[in-house]
């Protein structure tokens, strides 16, 4: 929570509008970016990087100056909770046709 001049409370987030999403990744200067240890040697992998004012960045590492897309903490918290319930193993799952 910020103070404004008056000394009043705001819930105004100073990065707001900072971070566009599709952004180039390599906009994102000093992303320390990271990668899941389930990643294959092939570079199939998408990678995240915490940023500033909590937001959360998203990239394919195929295409590391590619497009980033930026996550708030909530839609992070929802999309991995909901892959630890299992709401996506339909997207994994080998296909029987």
């Amino acid at each position: 929570m910020l103070k404004t001049d008056e000394g009043q409370n705001s819930h105004e987030d100073p990065y707001e509008g900072f971070y566009d999403n599709g952004m180039p990744a390599t906009g994102l200067r000093g992303a320390r970016w990271l990668k899941s240890r389930r990643s294959n040697s092939q570079g199939n992998c998408v990678e995240i990087a915490e940023l500033p004012g909590g937001r959360v960045a998203m990239r394919n590492s195929r295409h590391p100056e590619g497009p980033a897309l930026i996550y708030t903490r909530p839609e992070m918290e929802a999309l991995i909770l909901g892959a630890k319930d299992g709401d996506f193993d339909h997207l994994i799952a080998s296909s029987t046709n």
